[in-house]
C-alpha cells in the first residue's frame, strides 16, 4: 500500500508535501494552497489519505481518496 501524504510547513519556509517515512519532500511550494492542490492530485493518483497540517504541525484536515480506507 502506498504511503499517506502530508502537507506540512517547510523547514526553510513555504509548504512541503511529504509521504509517510520519506526523507525528502515530494514537492516544495510557496503557498499552502499550491501544496494542497499537489497533495490532492497525488492522493487521487495513489488512493491514499492526505493530511493537511497547520503551522504548528497539528492536523487540520484529512481527506481520503479512491477506495474508502476506513469503512464505517
Amino acid at each position: 500500500m502506498a504511503a499517506n501524504i502530508h502537507v506540512i510547513t517547510g523547514k526553510k519556509g513555504g509548504w512541503d508535501v511529504k509521504r509517510d517515512g520519506a526523507v525528502k519532500a515530494s514537492g516544495k511550494f510557496k503557498t499552502k494552497e499550491e501544496a494542497i492542490k499537489f497533495a490532492e492530485k497525488e492522493g487521487e493518483r495513489y488512493n491514499v489519505e492526505v493530511f493537511i497540517h497547520d503551522e504548528d504541525g497539528k492536523i487540520q484536515e484529512r481527506e481520503a481518496f479512491g477506495k474508502k480506507l476506513y469503512p464505517g
